[in-house]
């Protein structure tokens, strides 16, 4: 699809509204038959949404992370799984205009992104390291100006539907396993052989199947800076900011739903106050920490931006690490508040109140990346890192 042209002047959030009303169209189809959300992502390009967060000299928009946090909250409200595919997206751009910008080959990646309305998918889980992503086995070999890859790749979300994926590799064969490099692989430049299939609780849509990936690309494709910048600088924040919006996308439609079942409840019996009055009130009030969180995560990233040192500090990956453990382990506990409310009409599928989808998809929270991983980096870090209780950070 190639929807090249001037980007409308409405307003990203009017867009965004758009793209998820369709996604909510289908999103019980997309949970139900464990398929892509593709009538939600071709909403995303056809308002040009995909290409948001590219700088304004390649062609998009140089949308800032709490706009593209906002459409995917937008997102996550309407369909969990449309969601994260954005995020997923917008967090592997992130490291192209972080780390991208002066190197000509990425440049015109962008362009390219911005005009096409490309979608981009990442591969950096591996069979033999599980989670950790700042491990690989597999080696990138360079030779006469052309980089060749294979990798176990146990997890490539949306891979099948990507145009291109960005992947990564130690940096040579004799390279340590914490020596990385991350190379950008469009589609044509690599094959996909299936190893895995996602069959799962919930965030059925991302389609997250394993796959053994095999590429070769010019080797200017590979990103100028080491993995472990790239990581440290952009990834980290814009993981657990990006994906706790979409989280709090899912909480804020659950508190939604169950505000409705109340209402309806009060309508019904006017001059009593419904069972879940008092639960619902409490929810709300777990929903805003939540969202206050996310808002503190963009003030800090903001800061932090001005900063590299700040960007790359281990107070800063505490903070960012915090932001994600709050909110994945809340929204479990608003929607379980939520399902009560609602009870068997919560319970069912197929009724305005059906929490089902919900529950399973912020189910997904706590695993990506595992809470336990994360707490354990944490904790390493706090033993030589002063905790930050500063109220102006």
């Amino acid at each position: 699809m190639n929807v090249a042209g001037p980007i409308t002047a409405m307003s990203v959030v009017e867009r965004a509204r758009r793209a998820a009303a369709v996604a909510s169209k289908h999103a019980d189809d997309v949970d139900v038959q464990g398929r892509f959300p593709a009538e939600a992502v071709e909403a995303m390009k056809g308002e040009r949404l995909l290409g948001m967060q590219i700088p304004t000299a390649c062609g998009g928009e140089g949308a800032s992370t709490a706009e593209i946090a906002e459409v995917c909250s937008i997102l996550g409200q309407a369909c969990a799984a449309a969601g994260m595919v954005f995020a997923m997206h917008q967090i592997k751009l992130s490291s192209l205009v972080s780390h991208g910008q002066d190197a000509e080959w990425h440049q015109g990646f962008m362009r390219r992104v911005a005009n096409e309305q490309l979608l981009v998918a990442s591969a950096t889980t591996e069979g033999g390291i599980g989670g950790n992503l700042r491990n690989s086995i597999c080696a990138l070999e360079v030779a006469d100006g052309v980089a060749r890859l294979e990798k176990d790749a146990t997890v490539i979300s949306y891979g099948r539907q990507a145009d291109a994926i960005m992947v990564t590799s130690r940096s040579n064969p004799d390279a340590a396993a914490s020596d990385q490099m991350m190379t950008v692989f469009v589609k044509g430049q690599y094959t996909l052989d299936q190893t895995h299939v996602w069959d799962t609780m919930g965030m059925r849509g991302t389609c997250s199947d394993g796959f053994l990936f095999k590429g070769e690309a010019p080797a200017e494709q590979v990103l100028p800076k080491p993995f472990a910048e790239i990581a440290a600088q952009s990834m980290l924040a814009n993981s657990h900011i990006l994906w706790s919006a979409v989280w709090y996308g899912i909480a804020a439609d659950a508190v939604a739903r169950a505000q409705a079942f109340v209402r309806g409840a009060a309508r019904r019996a006017p001059g009593t106050v419904p069972p879940g009055a008092l639960r619902l009130a409490e929810v709300s009030s777990d929903l805003q920490l939540v969202k206050s969180n996310v808002l503190s995560a963009l003030q800090q990233y903001d800061a932090a931006q001005r900063d590299e040192d700040k960007l790359s500090s281990m107070g800063f990956a505490v903070a960012m690490n915090n932001v994600k453990i709050a909110s994945s382990q809340t929204i479990l506990s608003i929607i379980n508040q939520c399902l009560l409310i609602c009870g068997i009409l919560g319970y069912k599928n197929g009724t305005p109140f059906s929490l089902s989808r919900h529950l399973r998809d912020a189910h997904s929270a706590q695993l990506m990346i595992s809470n336990d991983r994360i707490l354990g980096n944490t904790s390493t870090m706090l033993l030589v890192n002063k905790q930050d209780t500063s109220l102006l950070g």
